[in-house]
C-alpha cells in the first residue's frame, strides 16, 4: 500500500525530486516500510525498515511523509485527460 508519493520541484534551482513511501508484507510475516527517493526520471535510493505489526509500519510511513511535507514536498496532483 502506498502511503505517499511526493515531489519537490524548483526550476530556478534545477530541483526535481521525488519521495515515495510504501508499506508491504514480507515473506517472513512481517511488514516493510519502504522509502524511495531521488531525481525524477532517474534511479534513486531505497531503504527498508521492518516491523512486526502493520499499524507500526503505516505509522512510521506517515511520519516520514509528514516530515517531507514540512520540507516542501507536495503530493502529486494527477489530471486525467
Amino acid at each position: 500500500m502506498t502511503i505517499a508519493y511526493l515531489e519537490k520541484r524548483d526550476a530556478a534551482r534545477n530541483l526535481h525530486r521525488y519521495y515515495r513511501v510504501t508499506v508491504l508484507p514480507t515473506l517472513y510475516g512481517e511488514w516493510a516500510m519502504v522509502r524511495e527517493w531521488g531525481r525524477i526520471g532517474r534511479r534513486g535510493g531505497r531503504m527498508e525498515c521492518w516491523f512486526t505489526e502493520e499499524e507500526d509500519a503505516v505509522a512510521a510511513g506517515q511520519e516520514m511523509a509528514a516530515a517531507k511535507r514540512r520540507r516542501g514536498y507536495q503530493p502529486l496532483t494527477a489530471a486525467c485527460h
